[in-house]
């Protein structure tokens, strides 16, 4: 497994990497997954899928999210694996999705060097020519000593650890929110005059608006100052509307809704996405060379018409070790670049009606081919 752990972090090195060098990766992936994770190979055999037959990196065999709560997905032993990231158990009871990683040397590769292009990038400061190295940091979620096995918490203290400045600190401990370092924080900020980056789960954010209007504070960060949020607001007590949680972030710290990205990403994915803002909504979401994404029916697995929805369906280079494309249960637009190839997607909301049933019945099928 080295040589192609090697293999994938020089391609994810490279600059620019054409299609050709990725279907050929992915084919490569998918062998050694189809030989090594005994789950995916009766899945792929029962619909036919196999490294003689599969020529594609789009005719890989996508097997849907659910089934990493279901099944042990890992070609390495899950016994022997330095780090499992684990779902948050929101649906379906308790039962929590599991991703295994032998190390976290690729997941974290994947994370800095697509985060420092699209939210350390030049593109917030006019005057900048180079992407920031480091800029002043507030982590607004818990850090992996109090959440080892989640992914979130994970990929902010690597961006804290990695690209925060001096003076980075998180803001939440296990008593909650500490509204004190977080005000003080700001205040700093504001009197350093440098860019501020404040990151943290959408509903987290939502707590500091919250904490700042209960004291009737407002701030306005220096130019170049940005905000980071994921996830949304599925399974929490009350939702705000997206266009209305940035018009407050602007309203509460002073950042404009171009300087608020959102990042996408998942448990069962080792990459994320990003947009470029929310100035408009929905934002286009896309991410690195080293992933691909598809907007697909369902039930056939194939691809829908362009400029129409469907589900959504990523292939991960980065996830080595489990299965690179998965189906998932999230509702997205493919938008066309000029070149005729895909320039990202826009997200649109979990499955409902008739896809959500689409996507429970491609649950159903994974269940009965990987059953002995």
């Amino acid at each position: 497994m080295n040589g192609l752990v090697d293999e994938l972090l020089a391609f994810m090195a490279q600059a620019d990497a054409g299609e050709q060098a990725f279907n050929n990766l992915a084919l490569k992936l998918f062998a050694h997954h189809f030989e090594f994770n005994v789950p995916f190979q009766r899945f792929c055999r029962q619909r036919a899928r196999t490294p003689r037959s599969v020529r594609h990196w789009q005719d890989i065999p996508a097997v849907p999210i659910a089934a990493f709560k279901d099944q042990t997905l890992s070609c390495w032993p899950p016994e022997q694996c330095e780090r499992v990231f684990m779902t948050s158990g929101t649906t379906r009871g308790d039962v929590r999705g599991r991703h295994f990683h032998p190390h976290l040397q690729v997941y974290d590769t994947s994370m800095r060097l697509h985060f420092q292009q699209r939210f350390m990038g030049a593109a917030f400061s006019e005057s900048a020519r180079h992407p920031l190295q480091s800029i002043r940091m507030g982590v607004v979620f818990p850090d992996e000593t109090l959440m080892p096995n989640s992914s979130l918490a994970h990929y902010l203290q690597l961006a804290h650890h990695t690209f925060g400045a001096p003076g980075s600190r998180c803001l939440v401990s296990a008593a909650g929110l500490q509204v004190d370092d977080m005000v003080a924080s700001l205040k700093d900020a504001v009197a350093l005059d440098q860019p501020y980056a404040l990151l943290g789960a959408s509903y987290s954010l939502v707590h500091v608006m919250d904490a700042l209007q209960k004291r009737g504070l407002r701030f306005v960060l220096p130019e170049g100052s940005r905000i980071l949020d994921t996830g949304g607001f599925k399974g929490q007590s009350r939702e705000v509307p997206m266009q209305v949680f940035y018009e407050q972030l602007t309203h509460f710290l002073g950042v404009p809704a171009s300087h608020c990205i959102n990042m996408y990403g998942m448990t069962e994915l080792s990459t994320q996405f990003y947009d470029a803002g929310n100035a408009q909504l929905p934002s286009l979401k896309s991410g690195p060379h080293w992933i691909r994404s598809r907007v697909v029916d369902p039930l056939t697995g194939l691809d829908m018409p362009v400029g129409e929805r469907g589900i959504l369906v990523h292939c991960d280079l980065a996830n080595f070790n489990s299965v690179s494309t998965i189906l998932t249960e999230d509702v997205g637009l493919a938008q066309q670049g000029l070149d005729g190839e895909s320039a990202g997607f826009y997200l649109l909301g979990r499955a409902q009606g008739a896809q959500a049933k689409g996507c429970s019945m491609a649950v159903d099928e994974f269940l009965r081919a990987t059953q002995l």
